[in-house]
């Protein structure tokens, strides 16, 4: 007898939310260094912080990434959702496999957004080379946690999807009275 892949299953599906936050929070800490370099830059001459310690290009910036990983991760909510949802049996499973497949084009905006890398674009609208150059080298790389926990988030939903199938077709065996197949008295 094959042993359940449904704990495997349930983490993949638990990685989406979290690599959402990591997502922002290595942003942030990004946003916040960059910010320190514009601070100390010459074209800053003292101007004022906002709240929190940010000028205004950090905090735009920000919303903007933030806005980017809370759709990111109330998708991967509603994904890991699913994957549970079709772990039950009954109706219902082929909508929950449709409406995965039509949440994909929302997570791939999201990822386009952090593809296009706002934290790099931003600086350049609004022509503050302090800022750029304060952005560290591995903050490019950051889009790669959303599209990991896209793929996570996909192989758990397949194995959720694929371990529900398999309880199903084994409550239903060939030898059971009443089955397709089976032996009629």
């Amino acid at each position: 007898m094959a042993r359940s892949r449904w704990p495997v299953a349930l983490g993949l599906l638990a990685l989406g939310p979290l690599l959402a936050a990591a997502y922002a929070g290595v942003n942030l800490v990004a946003i916040r260094a960059a910010v320190q370099a514009q601070v100390a830059g010459p074209e800053w001459a003292g101007g004022r912080l906002g709240p929190g310690g940010m000028t205004a290009l950090g905090t735009d910036t920000w919303r903007l990434v933030s806005w980017t990983a809370l759709l990111a991760g109330f998708l991967s909510v509603v994904y890991a959702v699913i994957g549970v949802l079709l772990r039950r049996r009954g109706r219902g499973r082929t909508f929950l496999l449709v409406l995965s497949g039509v949440l994909i084009v929302p997570y791939a905006l999201a990822v386009l957004v952090a593809l296009v890398n706002p934290v790099k674009m931003l600086p350049e609208l609004y022509d503050s080379p302090d800022f750029a150059g304060g952005i560290p080298a591995w903050q490019a790389g950051t889009v790669a946690i959303l599209v990991a926990a896209g793929l996570a988030q996909a192989v758990g939903l397949c194995m959720a999807a694929a371990e529900a199938r398999r309880a199903t077709t084994a409550s239903v065996s060939p030898g059971a009275a009443g089955a397709p197949g089976a032996p009629q008295p």
